[in-house]
């Protein structure tokens, strides 16, 4: 082997690694303050406690000045929280863009114990890829694949048609989901006395019944030990 190819082979080497090295080299290491969302952690960053809210991600709130709560917003926050409570070691990694927002929170990637949090949140469909401002874009292909994955399993957030949506989270799409099944098809009332007797809207006495639980189809009572009033 000459020595040129040589040189350059330990050159590509010593590149290949300090690469790797810069990769890891540039998370920041800090202490947890309090969880405070699904996507937002209090931590104390160069002698203060600042806010972090994750980069790219959005997940639903918990308890929002205007919006208040929302669907699988606790379940976000909880998941959260378990995380950077239990976790021993939390870095922040900043993008090449602002490291701040409007609001004066940092803006990052999360690990804890080596694992992103954004990630996770996105596997488990607790979270949406959302607020992509160039060129704060690092890792926002792969948030994509993963969104996807967890879009087509149904998992979380996806589980509820046009729940999550480009522009945020409706939650009204589930009241009227939940209305409609109500008024199309959930209409079989289950009353529960000294036996189970469930009344169809023809019975005579389906007004005057108070509805324990609705049932979809008299099978559905039938199965769950209800029986139909006597004539």
């Amino acid at each position: 082997m000459s020595r040129f190819l040589s040189s350059f082979l330990i050159f590509v080497l010593i590149f290949t690694i300090a690469g790797c090295s810069q990769s890891t080299n540039n998370r920041v290491q800090v202490s947890l303050t309090k969880p405070i969302d699904g996507d937002t952690i209090a931590v104390m960053y160069n002698g203060s406690e600042q806010k972090v809210r994750f980069l790219l991600v959005d997940s639903p709130e918990t308890a929002h000045p205007r919006l208040g709560e929302q669907p699988f917003g606790q379940e976000a926050k909880d998941f959260t929280s378990r995380l950077v409570e239990k976790g021993k070691k939390i870095e922040l990694e900043f993008d090449i863009g602002p490291n701040q927002d409007k609001y004066g929170r940092l803006l990052a990637y999360v690990y804890v114990d080596g694992k992103m949090i954004q990630e996770e949140l996105l596997k488990k469909g607790l979270a949406r890829v959302a607020y992509i401002y160039p060129p704060n874009t690092r890792y926002v292909d792969q948030f994509d694949a993963i969104q996807k994955k967890a879009q087509k399993d149904g998992v979380g957030i996806w589980e509820i048609e046009n729940y999550a949506q480009e522009d945020g989270f409706h939650p009204e799409t589930m009241d009227s989901i939940s209305k409609e099944s109500e008024s199309k098809d959930c209409l079989i009332k289950g009353n529960i006395g000294r036996e189970k007797i469930y009344h169809t809207p023809e019975s005579q006495w389906y007004e005057k019944t108070k509805a324990e639980v609705m049932f979809c189809t008299e099978d559905e009572a039938v199965k769950a030990g209800f029986r139909p009033p006597k004539q």
